[in-house]
């Protein structure tokens, strides 16, 4: 639409202008040579600026149909930019003046008092100001009273309950909520379970995924849950067929692909060091890799599965990882995928 657009206005300036400085047949006042030069200029400025215009509607229109098939799902609210798994974040992401995400993903744990908290960590002395025996402790083993006040990155933010965060998202932008802990030691999160272990791990999971369940029914958003815990998924999909899930791989292929098969997920979450064909593979990632070089993009849509990578920080792997052709990019900024080069 925007290329009809910008060649109509284009020809209609080089028409108007190519008759500037015409005189009515019956005039006897012929124009003048320098009025001609520069009408004849005008028109050739006018056919240019109309021709930039209508340059930068294509490359505006190749861009968005290069990138709306790539979603954005804003890592913690964009946590590279605003402090993280804050109502904050969420604000600032959702109303980001390159476009919002399509999705938010946040991180949950329990409180001792019941609560469900949006928290990545599983302790308070990296993220927040909290001193002495408070800093030290699992967030599980707080009320919420303890966790309410205290301050996030060194901002006004804290620490908000999973259903004050849930109000401040727009209901059109999905909610990828990943479960860390559901308030003990014993779970074993980047295993693939033998059969004997898993019922265990299914039951440390299941009240937790029971109020973290209860509290998205009451909520209109796209949900997608998401862990590095088989029992998490397990529990998710045992209390609830329908909803989507996604399982986060890290140590091995093999392992995470039988884990989505096993549960049914509907998208796997790998890293993007994990991507084979790309510049990305078998970088260094922390303790992620090296990788057997398996095609894990290909083989996910063979069987079904949406691929959103985690956690790219820059334009390059966003590009490589879109190339590649990845669903999702798990990012910590709004604009990875503006780069133009120019």
């Amino acid at each position: 639409m925007a290329r009809t657009s910008g060649t109509t206005e284009r020809q209609s300036d080089v028409e108007q202008h190519s008759n500037a400085g015409q005189q009515p047949a019956n005039s006897e006042r012929q124009p003048s040579n320098i009025e001609h030069q520069s009408s004849t200029l005008e028109s050739h400025v006018n056919a240019e600026l109309a021709t930039t215009e209508f340059e930068q509607s294509v490359d505006a229109d190749r861009q968005s149909a290069s990138t709306n098939d790539l979603s954005i799902i804003a890592h913690r609210g964009f946590a590279g930019v605003y402090p993280e798994n804050t109502i904050g974040a969420v604000k600032q992401a959702t109303a980001a003046p390159t476009g919002a995400p399509e999705m938010i993903e946040i991180d949950v744990h329990p409180t001792v008092d019941g609560e469900i908290i949006v928290f990545h960590d599983t302790r308070l002395d990296r993220l927040t100001d909290a001193s002495g025996t408070l800093a030290s402790q699992r967030v599980w083993n707080l009320p919420y009273d303890d966790l309410r006040d205290v301050s996030i990155l060194g901002t006004e933010e804290t620490i908000p309950r999973l259903e004050t965060f849930l109000d401040a998202v727009p209901s059109e932008i999905g909610v990828n909520v990943e479960f860390k802990n559901p308030g003990t030691l014993d779970v074993r999160p980047r295993e693939n379970l033998p059969p004997e272990d898993r019922e265990k791990q299914t039951e440390l999971w299941r009240p937790f995924a029971e109020r973290v369940l209860s509290t998205l029914a009451d909520y209109d958003h796209e949900f997608l849950i998401s862990s590095f815990g088989e029992g998490a998924l397990a529990a998710v999909r045992e209390l609830d067929s329908k909803i989507p899930i996604a399982a986060v791989f890290a140590k091995s292929i093999v392992d995470g692909f039988e884990i989505a098969r096993r549960y049914d997920c509907d998208a796997i979450h790998p890293p993007w060091n994990m991507i084979a064909g790309t510049e990305l593979f078998n970088d260094e990632y922390g303790s992620l890799g090296p990788y057997d070089e398996i095609d894990i993009v290909d083989l996910a849509h063979e069987e079904g599965y949406d691929v959103n990578v985690w956690t790219v920080e820059s334009w390059y792997q966003a590009t490589q990882l879109h190339e590649a052709g990845v669903d999702g990019i798990i990012a910590d900024y709004p604009n990875v995928l503006r780069f133009s080069g120019r």
